[in-house]
């Protein structure tokens, strides 16, 4: 892989840190064409996005990787805030950015969106023309998640009712002082994890051990997040891409499979679901050469 230029670009009043990747020299020519790689929920921009500039740099891509308003290195305050809109503001304004840059064709713009940003990416695309194909892996849209839960079916609406009696107080903290817990999606130690369900496991596989673990990457979210996503459905308009292509890549074993079939049943054509054999949801964050090369292989054939 290339090494990264660090960059900095704006989303509504936040500057935002990313990674911009050229191709390596030995790559194929791609004409300019560029692909901006968008990050989990509660993750960073050198973690699942930079495992997927390898493989797409490798491919000849140009590849920009950021971490999102509120989180990683970017600007925002509050802190490990989740705005479904403003992160999709953040893929937005990242298409601006590379329009800017004399390295890229501007009409050769993809997205590549990896769990949540699974669902920001398509949803960014429903209205930004100027994103010409878009691609997913392990994608989650974070308002089904909080309606209907991670696995289908593990939220009812009584959780949410106390998620978002959480995000109420945690409102309310700006003018009490009152401290609220932040919300930690997953134990500090991976041991920790043997008791919660095998989706949670595996997450935990990936961010509390020494395959995904960063410093940065503190898989925390504070409770007003949850009344930012519960109405949030990044999937309903998907018909809006076509005749923009979709891919949406899965897992076997991926909890999540439900959300890229549902994803791609409200699209129009050219959609398409692959699933991968055997690979669980965070295996599509780092054991990426199958899903790089799907990728690879989708933005070679509509970013033209």
């Amino acid at each position: 892989m290339s090494t990264p230029e660090n960059v900095t670009f704006l989303s509504r009043e936040c500057r935002l840190a990313g990674l911009f990747f050229l191709p390596l020299d030995s790559a194929p020519n791609r004409d300019g064409a560029a692909v901006i790689i968008a990050h989990p929920w509660t993750s960073i921009k050198e973690q699942s996005p930079a495992n997927y500039a390898r493989v797409l740099t490798k491919a000849g891509f140009i590849c920009l990787t950021y971490d999102a308003a509120y989180q990683g290195e970017s600007e925002g305050e509050p802190r490990n805030l989740e705005d479904p809109y403003h992160r999709v503001e953040d893929i937005k304004c990242a298409v601006t950015y590379l329009i800017g840059r004399k390295e890229v064709n501007s009409d050769k713009i993809g997205v590549l969106g990896i769990c949540a940003s699974g669902g920001y990416a398509p949803f960014a695309a429903q209205t930004d023309l100027r994103i010409k194909a878009v691609a997913t892996s392990a994608a989650v849209c974070v308002g089904t998640m909080a309606r209907r839960g991670f696995d289908q079916g593990t939220t009812t609406p009584e959780i949410l009712k106390s998620q978002l009696q959480a995000a109420a107080a945690d409102r309310n903290s700006d003018l009490t002082g009152h401290k609220v817990d932040i919300v930690h999606l997953l134990p500090e130690k991976f041991e920790d994890a043997a008791g919660l369900p095998a989706s949670f496991q595996d997450l935990a596989s990936y961010y509390r051990t020494p395959r995904g673990n960063h410093p940065r990457a503190t898989n925390t979210s504070i409770p007003r997040s949850w009344d930012l996503m519960a109405n949030f459905d990044a999937f309903v308009f998907n018909d809006m891409l076509s005749p923009r292509p979709l891919l949406m890549i899965t897992g076997t074993m991926a909890a999540t499979k439900w959300y890229s079939e549902e994803g791609v049943k409200k699209a129009k054509q050219p959609a398409e679901v692959v699933v991968l054999e055997g690979m669980t949801h965070a295996d599509l964050y780092d054991k990426v050469d199958e899903a790089g090369a799907k990728c690879a292989e989708f933005f070679g054939k509509y970013l033209i």
